[in-house]
């Protein structure tokens, strides 16, 4: 029989906090992150918002000198994956073997800053000048490494690649690894920090981006809005800690929640638009529901992936109907993109502690700046204002370019 998998530490950096309880505080307040970029010069640009994470101060995680050595998803990383490795007790339990404990991040782009850095240099300076951290700043899988090093976490260690899924693979991988009892923890989740000229001027140019509410940019992330007119670049780090159940109890973990469940699925479809409808998404969700053990009724509550792009917001709600019928009227969705942006290689870990302290806390955090239905998108949506609801069972949805989608099931901690 495999492993049962519990959660027992969580951690954030995020456009509206870079703790839990600032994150969890800003959304259920309904605040966006999302302001007019500072990073860069917008002039030539027509996107001019994005979800930048303020506040952070790396130092308090790594040491300044390390830290100058670090793209900024190395960073945002370092600073989840320290709050959730304290939170979880997991580094300073004595019963805990480090040779049986992994670290599994995902990310999407990796160190675009870094590659912007440095070819910049490479041109203007000659190839002698480019530095010689340019490579393992850059490179994705050095997010787990760093924390593997951190620690001293010997089991599986690397990088998963899969878009805006990426986070949502990395978990898992996690539970396949725990549930062959492979390993008896691991931390994973996801990181991204590519709001950088590059990185917006490519997605602009896919027009995916957001372009209408320049002069209102708390307004500029709007999913299931029939005004949405593109996502909005995030930023930032979410970490969990899984563990099998009998290990998070041998050591007395406080268990967070219970991962029960996932799908995972290809749309064989287009590199960047989803599926017209949704046949990858719904293989994915039906699957997490029967590897959960539950039927669609049982669901409460979905944070969708609610990118605010026209073709995704519209699929998604397709999706849910397919699954759940005539249930999907009942459930509670929301897209917390609403108020980070879109975090890409991130979106699924933040949204993923979301979704948890959502469970804990019998509240569904709201979709902001719904402002205008959509036909098109006509489930509770929960807009503007959070909403009092017990939590037992909740999906977080992800899909990613390539057509890449995963499905979690979480379940509420009942002991």
């Amino acid at each position: 029989m495999s492993q049962r998998v519990v959660i027992t530490g969580m951690g954030v950096v995020s456009p509206v906090g870079s703790t839990v309880d600032a994150f969890w505080d800003s959304l259920i307040h309904g605040r966006s992150g999302v302001r007019t970029i500072s990073y860069f010069d917008t002039t030539n640009f027509a996107v001019k918002v994005a979800g930048e994470v303020t506040g952070f101060d790396v130092t308090q995680y790594v040491e300044a000198k390390e830290a100058k050595r670090l793209d900024k998803f190395l960073q945002y990383a370092m600073g989840a994956a320290v709050q959730a490795v304290n939170q979880s007790g997991l580094a300073d339990s004595p019963s805990v073997d480090k040779t049986r404990v992994g670290v599994v991040i995902g990310c999407g782009i990796g160190g675009l800053g870094t590659i912007e850095t440095n070819h910049a240099v490479l041109q203007g300076r000659g190839p002698s000048r480019v530095s010689p951290f340019f490579v393992p700043m850059s490179i994705i899988d050095m997010a787990s490494g760093m924390v593997s090093i951190r620690y001293g976490f010997m089991g599986p260690n690397y990088g998963v690649v899969s878009a805006c899924s990426s986070a949502g693979h990395s978990f898992i991988d996690a539970v396949n690894l725990i549930r062959l009892n492979k390993v008896d923890a691991m931390i994973c989740g996801g990181t991204e920090g590519c709001v950088t000229p590059l990185a917006i001027a490519g997605f602009n140019s896919a027009q995916a981006l957001s372009t209408g509410f320049n002069d209102t940019p708390s307004r500029a992330s709007r999913p299931f809005d029939k005004n949405r007119d593109g996502f909005v670049m995030g930023e930032g780090s979410g970490i969990l800690v899984l563990e099998s159940l009998e290990h998070a109890k041998k050591r007395g973990a406080n268990i967070l929640a219970e991962i029960s469940g996932y799908g995972m699925t290809g749309d064989a479809h287009h590199i960047t638009a989803p599926h017209p409808d949704g046949t990858g998404s719904i293989l994915a969700f039906r699957e997490a529901l029967r590897d959960g053990g539950i039927d669609a009724s049982q669901v409460d509550y979905i944070n969708a992936h609610g990118t605010s792009t026209p073709l995704n917001d519209k699929t998604e709600t397709k999706v849910f109907k397919a699954v759940m019928a005539e249930h999907a009227y009942k459930v509670s969705v929301s897209s917390t993109k609403s108020m980070t942006g879109h975090m890409i290689g991130a979106a699924a870990a933040v949204e993923a502690v979301a979704t948890v302290l959502a469970m804990q806390n019998s509240i569904v955090p709201p979709t902001i700046n719904y402002e205008e239905p959509d036909p098109d998108c006509d489930l509770d949506v929960t807009p503007n204002v959070a909403k009092e609801r017990s939590v037992r069972y909740a999906l977080k949805n992800s899909l990613g370019f390539g057509g890449h989608n995963a499905a979690i099931l979480f379940k509420r901690w009942e002991g």
